[in-house]
């Protein structure tokens, strides 16, 4: 069959390489592609939001199924377009896709359906949320309501910090229409943990567990990034936790997607927030998380061909999802001066050294060769049978690529440490 995967980081890179996997592919073409996924597959040149230029190279290229990678089309309705068309796509339609699109949506539904999260208030005034800030406590959080990039989030520490950041997003609109409604919510302790899940009409299979590593520095300090790494399994969501997740996330969403007639057939992605043995919900994503793909998607077992057909066919509980018993760590690579402005066009050097699991994301490939294109460049990912040998490969690849003003964490994984005897 002949597949197109939409998008052009890596996460995308990372679901072509495991589709390449397949005896059941005989073609992948990425649109827009990367320097990573030119390797293996065809890039087709687009936008993702260009739902009928998309529909003319599926015409052309005989495309069996399309699987969308980041959350901006999908949120856009590009499901909804190609199942008109009797298209065979992998991701939610565009109402399920609220639940990323729209943080006030996502609130209001878990509130509804008994999912546990932080509390929080929303507003479209700010006079009326800079009043709010003068008798909240403090640290708090506030969110642009829709798109962001992940960068969307901001933790303040005081009243002032609160009053530049709602300056920020809704005066000066440095999220653009995404920050026109803001969530202010409660600052939650704990430990922050990624599960993934397949879902179809009937049924939540989850992934194993991951970590994300947000914030730009070591330590978990600076600003929110789109994720500087992440290490898969995450041994703080135990036996005990996952059930608990199983059952008060993964088992209410469900009920609740049939209750309110949401069908929702995708990924549903939840960032838990775990503090004592319990758990509440960050958010939720409708798409594969990046980084986090990059350390599930090297542990899966099974042919994911067979797991997305299940999903579409409504046939995901006759799939019997097998994962290897590893870890697997992925340090990301990024342009000096991310997730504020960076320069592009920086030559990679290294890159045939580099005998592992490299995932290009904001990379192109031209006359010079490997080329950076964006604040996140390369997902660096590791596998091993000990979580410290897979943390001591995965800088060992990290040593090998090069490019100008190259930033990355040195502590990716390392927290997890602490969990294993």
């Amino acid at each position: 069959m002949n597949i197109l995967v939409i998008g052009n980081g890596g996460r995308e890179h990372t679901i072509v390489w495991k589709l390449s996997q397949s005896p059941k592919v005989s073609k992948i073409y990425t649109l827009p592609g990367n320097g990573g996924t030119a390797a293996i597959s065809e890039n087709l040149s687009g936008s993702v939001s260009d739902f009928h230029g998309i529909d003319q190279y599926v015409k052309e290229k005989k495309i069996d199924l399309i699987v969308v990678g980041p959350e901006v089309p999908l949120v856009e309705g590009i499901v909804d377009y190609f199942e008109a068309k009797n298209i065979r796509i992998f991701g939610p339609n565009q109402q399920a896709a609220q639940l990323e699109g729209s943080k006030s949506f996502s609130k209001k539904f878990m509130q509804k359906h008994g999912v546990p999260t932080a509390e929080y208030e929303e507003f479209t005034d700010i006079e009326k949320a800079k009043k709010y800030i003068q008798k909240m406590d403090y640290p708090s959080v506030i969110k642009a309501d829709g798109l962001a990039a992940g960068k969307g989030v901001v933790i303040v520490q005081t009243q002032t910090e609160a009053e530049n950041t709602l300056n920020e997003i809704m005066k000066n609109q440095v999220f653009g229409a995404a920050g026109s409604k803001i969530i202010i919510e409660e600052f939650l302790k704990g430990e922050e943990a990624s599960i993934l899940a397949f879902v179809d009409a009937d049924t939540i299979i989850p992934m194993v567990p991951a970590q994300d590593h947000k914030a730009i520095y070591d330590g978990d300090t600076g600003p929110n990034t789109g994720g500087m790494g992440a290490y898969s399994p995450a041994p703080i969501v135990n036996a005990e936790m996952m059930k608990k997740v199983q059952e008060q996330v993964f088992d209410r969403m469900l009920a609740g997607f049939k209750s309110d007639g949401l069908l929702f057939k995708g990924i549903l992605y939840a960032g838990l927030m775990i503090h004592k043995g319990e758990l509440k919900v960050l958010e939720f994503n409708v798409r594969f998380g990046d980084p986090e793909t990059q350390v599930v998607l090297p542990r899966l077992d099974t042919d994911l061909v067979d797991i997305f057909n299940a999903v579409i066919d409504d046939k995901l509980a006759d799939i019997n999802i097998k994962w290897k018993d590893n870890f697997a760590v992925c340090v990301v690579l990024a342009s000096g001066g991310y997730p504020g402005s960076y320069e592009k066009g920086k030559i990679v050097s290294g890159l045939e050294k580099a005998d592992g699991l490299v995932f290009h994301a904001g990379t192109k490939l031209d006359k010079k060769g490997i080329v950076t294109d964006g604040g996140r460049v390369f997902g660096v990912t590791a596998l091993g049978s000990k979580l410290t040998g897979a943390i001591e490969s995965a800088y060992k690849l990290v040593d090998k690529i090069n490019f100008d003003k190259k930033i990355f964490r040195t502590d990716i994984g390392k927290k997890a440490l602490k969990y294993i005897k």
